[in-house]
């Protein structure tokens, strides 16, 4: 059975079955033309040339006209068949990476957290770009097998007209080195290949990691260490890029090999024939072998095609399991507290006790430990991701922001947003006063990751973010962790207004005992077990106090 990234590129490879087997055949013709028009102009320059010494009367008698003809033929059907070939090649793979990209990105924000998880954004961006191109030569590269079988065929018809033997001969060197090429790109270029792959890719996440981590290095005197570190993983991908082009240069010396062969070949088949029939036998022979490094030249990418395929394929997951019937929004959380819409939980307890873990798991944003929630009757862990994210609206400590304006970025949460409701989730986040500052109002730049504005303005950037997101429930992690007194006590305020207003359930983790007060049950988080896992036992007392224990 066929993985997951291979059933993508099939799917695209049969939608573009049209322009492939029309960029195949223009191919052939380009092959079999290239190979016809340089024998012909070989056997016609010859021939006119021992007419031309051979005195007047044969030079007016010799037709000039029918192979002068053919060859202006010929060479107009090599130079459209190669721009025909190029462009609906390229058109096909244009269209199929523009329908790969967006289902590979999809299938990264579905897959299985784990998987999410363990890819940095330069390995992300490595796979999702240069992975992906490499995807492209598959495409481009599909009509080579048709060209260099052209190309053969007519090398060894060319060839028959001046012996038998020299066609035989043309079409075994020919075969012949088709089969050591490939034997040798197995040895020289595939492995070479494969490394260069996942070294680019090794060398993006170290670089950009260590790019995210600048102001910290420059501030503790670690910048050589990290030049250092980057020009350790510089080193293995131009060492594999050095032993990949000596690979093809090998490929090189291969190819000027077999035309040396054929060309000994042609003079001792064609040694009783006429001087334009050798001329003819001897540059179809060359022709022949030049256009088979066509194909060549595909096999000594395999290596790096493969690999890329390997990298993508674990970004493929499986199509999660669907819920015909829609959830009801219900969590039970263990075996008796029962969180339904307009119901506020807050969460409190130690740093790193599995507070802001529980919510991540129960938005599928980590690996989900089975038997400890439900959504509706339904276990968390049956549910699929997306619909389990559809019942929360989330502001996580540290929110991530595209580099755009203040209305874009709010737009991620809900992009048919009006105005109106842009600002007044700005005003119920106590944010609206400094973006009217700006004279770009909602159009006011934030720069790479909203670096314009403080840590304070971000955090409730988010919020407001969050508030535009018609769902069932509203999920804030430290919502007012780092503000001042007065902004806090108006946040919590607005709070309290917004969820009366728009009927919210809300989900609240705070160390702080101002913002807990909006919510109707408190939470107590005590730790987690060594292996990291948040299993959630909940039992309420009288005072509608949860004890919330991870073990």
């Amino acid at each position: 059975m066929k993985s997951g990234i291979h059933q993508l590129v099939a799917a695209q490879e049969k939608a573009q079955i049209g322009r492939l087997i029309a960029a195949s055949v223009c191919a052939m013709i380009v092959s079999a033309a290239a190979v016809v028009l340089l024998g012909l102009s070989a056997w016609f320059l010859t021939a006119s040339a021992i007419a031309g010494l051979a005195g007047s009367v044969v030079a007016m008698t010799f037709n000039y006209m029918i192979p002068s003809a053919m060859i202006r033929l010929l060479a107009v059907l090599r130079t459209a068949g190669r721009y025909g070939e190029r462009v609906i090649g390229h058109d096909a793979a244009l269209h199929a990476l523009a329908k790969l990209r967006p289902q590979l990105f999809d299938n990264i924000a579905r897959a299985n957290p784990a998987v999410s998880l363990s890819l940095s954004s330069g390995e992300t961006s490595s796979r999702l770009l240069q992975d992906v191109d490499a995807i492209q030569n598959r495409f481009v590269r599909l009509s080579a097998p048709w060209g260099a079988a052209a190309a053969l065929i007519a090398g060894i018809v060319l060839c028959a007209f001046a012996s038998p033997v020299t066609a035989l001969s043309v079409g075994v060197i020919g075969g012949l080195y088709i089969l050591v090429a490939i034997t040798l790109a197995k040895i020289a270029t595939e492995k070479a290949g494969r490394d260069t792959r996942i070294s680019a890719g090794r060398f993006k996440h170290e670089l950009t990691t260590l790019m995210a981590a600048a102001p910290e290095l420059r501030a503790y005197g670690m910048t050589q260490k990290a030049s250092t570190q980057i020009l350790a993983t510089s080193d293995l991908y131009e060492s594999a890029q050095r032993r990949l082009s000596v690979g093809s240069g090998w490929q090189g010396l291969c190819q000027t090999l077999a035309m040396a062969v054929a060309v000994v070949a042609v003079f001792v088949t064609t040694a009783n024939q006429s001087a334009p029939l050798m001329a003819l036998a001897l540059l179809g022979s060359v022709a022949v072998l030049d256009a088979a490094a066509t194909l060549i030249g595909t096999l000594s990418h395999k290596g790096s095609i493969d690999a890329a395929m390997e990298r993508l394929d674990p970004l493929v997951c499986s199509p999660a399991p669907v819920i015909n019937e829609p959830l009801q929004s219900r969590i039970t959380i263990g075996e008796h507290y029962v969180l339904r819409t307009r119901g506020r939980l807050g969460l409190s307890g130690p740093s790193g006790s599995g507070k802001t873990t529980f919510i991540e798991q129960l938005m599928h944003l980590r690996p989900v430990a089975a038997g400890t929630i439900r959504l509706d009757e339904y276990d968390l862990s049956e549910v699929s991701p997306q619909q389990a994210r559809s019942l929360f609206s989330y502001a996580p400590q540290q929110a991530q922001f595209i580099t755009g304006t203040v209305a874009q970025n709010l737009r991620l949460a809900a992009p048919k947003a009006s105005d109106e409701e842009l600002w007044s989730a700005l005003e119920d986040a106590c944010l609206a006063s400094r973006i009217l500052k700006s004279p770009q109002g909602l159009d006011m730049p934030l720069g790479e990751n909203a670096r314009y504005l403080s840590g304070g303005e971000r955090r409730r950037l988010g919020l407001a973010r969050a508030y535009l997101r018609h769902a069932p429930f509203l999920v804030l992690d430290e919502p007012t962790e780092g503000l001042d007194a007065v902004t806090e006590t108006c946040i919590i305020e607005r709070l309290d207004k917004r969820l009366k207003l728009t009927g919210q359930g809300l989900i609240l983790i705070s160390h702080r005992p101002a913002p807990l007060k909006v919510c109707h049950d408190i939470g107590i988080v005590k730790g987690r077990d060594s292996y990291g896992r948040v299993e959630i036992a909940v039992s309420a007392n009288t005072e509608n106090h949860l004890s919330i224990c991870v073990v």
